[in-house]
C-alpha cells in the first residue's frame, strides 16, 4: 500500500512517464485495477490506487484500449453506481474513491473522434446517461466538473452520430407544385442536429434531458464547475448543428441569462473567453439581440472584454457588439493591426 500512496503522490507531475511505464508493463496497471475491483468495502488503498489511474495522460488511447480489453469499465462503472445508490460501505475513502473512479471513466469520452470502437463502449455503458446523473452531485466539485466536460466531448460528437433521414421522395405533384414541396420539420427530428438523436447512440444533450442540470450549474461557486458546464452546453452552438436551434434549446432551459451572467461577472479569463464565444453566438438570434442592446452590463462587459481579451477575444467580442449595434468607436482597430 505505501507503494501506490507514493505514487499517487507523485503521479500529478509524473503521470506521462507513469504511463510509458505502464505501457511496457500492462501488468501492473491490471494490478492496480484488481486493487480497485476488490469488494469488501471501501479500503484506504483502494482511493490512492484509483487516483493514480485517474492522473494518467487522458488522451492516451493505448492505455484507454487496453482497459477496454482488460474489461477495467465493466468494474469501474459498476463500482461507481453502487457509490452513488449507497450500497458501498467506506467512510472518508468514499469521495476520493469515487473521483478517482469517475475520472478513469471519462477517459473514454477524450477519444471519441472517429473510433468507432470507443464509441460504441460509450454507447454501451450509456455513459451520457451516467455523466448526467453524477452532475447532480452538489457538494462533489471534482465529479461535477469531470462530468460536464465529459458531457461535453460526447455532445461535441453528436452531430457526426446523430441519423439524417433520407429527404422524401417528392411525387408528381410536387414536381408540378414546386411551392409544395418546401421542407418542413420533420417529426422526431432533432432540432439541434436535424436527424434521428438519443441519449445513448449519438450522446444527445436535448434528448438526454442534460441541458437544465447543466444550466443549473451555471450558477456554481467553484468557476471550473461553471466552465465546464458552460463548455458543454457550447456544443449546441457549435459550428455544423442549427445554431438557432441550439440558442431556442437554451432559451426553453432558460439558459440565456445565466450565460450572460457569467460574461458580466467577469470571474476568470478562461470563463470569460468561452463567455463571449456563447454570447456572440446567442446575439446571432436578432430577436435576442434587440432584447440584450438595452442590457448595459453585457455591453460594458463585451467593451471590457474588446478592450482587454487576447486576440481572439477581441475579434469575437468585436462581432458581439456589432450584433446589438454598441461597437466603440475604436474598433478599427484590427483593421489597423491587418495592415501592419
Amino acid at each position: 500500500m505505501a507503494s501506490i500512496k507514493l505514487l499517487n503522490n507523485i503521479s500529478p507531475c509524473m503521470g506521462q512517464e507513469l504511463a510509458e511505464a505502464f505501457r511496457g508493463n500492462f501488468s501492473q496497471l491490471s494490478s492496480l485495477i484488481r486493487v480497485i475491483a476488490d469488494n469488501n468495502g471501501i479500503s484506504e488503498e483502494q482511493a490512492p490506487a484509483a487516483g493514480l489511474v485517474a492522473d494518467l495522460p487522458l488522451q492516451d488511447s493505448v492505455l484507454t484500449r487496453r482497459l477496454v480489453e482488460d474489461g477495467a469499465f465493466t468494474t469501474i462503472i459498476s463500482k461507481v453506481i453502487m457509490i452513488r445508490q449507497g450500497e458501498s460501505r467506506g467512510g472518508r475513502f468514499v469521495n476520493p474513491f469515487l473521483e478517482g473512479l469517475v475520472r478513469i471513466v471519462s477517459r473514454i469520452t477524450f477519444i471519441l473522434e472517429d473510433d468507432p470502437d470507443i464509441i460504441a463502449v460509450a454507447r454501451e455503458y450509456n455513459l451520457t446517461a451516467l455523466f448526467s446523473d453524477l452532475l447532480q452531485m452538489n457538494g462533489l466539485d471534482t465529479v461535477q466538473i469531470v462530468s460536464a466536460t465529459a458531457l461535453g466531448n460526447l455532445s461535441g460528437q453528436s452531430k457526426h452520430l446523430t441519423k439524417i433521414l433520407p429527404p422524401p421522395n417528392a411525387g408528381l405533384c410536387f414536381s408540378i407544385f414546386p411551392c409544395l414541396s418546401q421542407k418542413s420539420v420533420e417529426t422526431g427530428v432533432c432540432r439541434v442536429h436535424h436527424g434521428i438523436c438519443s441519449s445513448r447512440e449519438s450522446f444527445c444533450l436535448l434528448e438526454g434531458k442534460v441541458v437544465e442540470k447543466l444550466v443549473a450549474c451555471l450558477d456554481h461557486n467553484n468557476e471550473k464547475v461553471v466552465e465546464a458546464s458552460l463548455t458543454a452546453l457550447s456544443t449546441l452552438l457549435d459550428d455544423g448543428v442549427d445554431i438557432d436551434q441550439g440558442v431556442m434549446v437554451l432559451c426553453d432551459a432558460e439558459g440565456v441569462k445565466p450565460i450572460l451572467d457569467v460574461l458580466c461577472e467577469n470571474r476568470t479569463e478562461a470563463l470569460r473567453q468561452r463567455a463571449v464565444w456563447a454570447v456572440e453566438r446567442i446575439l446571432r438570434t436578432d430577436e435576442i439581440a434587440y432584447e440584450i442592446s438595452g442590457n448595459q452590463n453585457v455591453s460594458t462587459a463585451l467593451v471590457e472584454a474588446f478592450r482587454h481579451g487576447d486576440f481572439r477575444t477581441r475579434q469575437i467580442a468585436e462581432r458581439a457588439l456589432k450584433h446589438v449595434d454598441k461597437l466603440p468607436n475604436f474598433s478599427g482597430i484590427f483593421s489597423k493591426i491587418g495592415a501592419q
